[in-house]
């Protein structure tokens, strides 16, 4: 093989791998959302169905364990907080993968793909304006 044919080849496979990486991230994504909506499920069928003094059976492995309900809702609030925090780190590294894959195909860099919410503060500030 001569060395533009070898330069393709390993640019082909540096593009294969960035797009890989980019496909890997957002499954992870899908699937932390998907734990997440389940936390979701969990807590609202422990706010409407089960009384308070009940304790109720929460899975941990391939074991059920009996837990009081408050304790239970906690421990589903901390794994909520958390799957929010990987979730938002996974999507801020995307973020930079998909430019990375973009900038290796000679794509140009996607517009508007960084933007992010408006603080409260902000909000109230455009809200002030709009009032005046």
């Amino acid at each position: 093989m001569d060395a533009v044919s070898q330069r393709v080849l390993e640019n082909l496979t540096e593009v294969e791998e960035a797009a890989e990486d980019v496909l890997t991230t957002k499954q992870q994504i899908v699937d932390l959302d998907t734990r997440r909506n389940r936390n979701r499920e969990a807590l609202n069928a422990l706010k409407n169905e089960i009384s308070d003094s009940e304790k109720v059976k929460v899975c941990f492995g391939n074991m059920f364990i009996k837990f009081p309900k408050s304790k239970t809702k906690e421990m589903i609030q901390k794994d909520q907080e958390q799957l929010d925090q990987e979730i938002n780190e996974l999507r801020k590294g995307l973020k930079a993968k998909v430019n990375r894959l973009n900038d290796m195909q000679g794509k140009p860099e996607l517009r508007g793909y960084n933007l992010s919410p408006l603080s409260t503060d902000e909000i109230k500030a455009i809200n002030g304006l709009l009032k005046r």
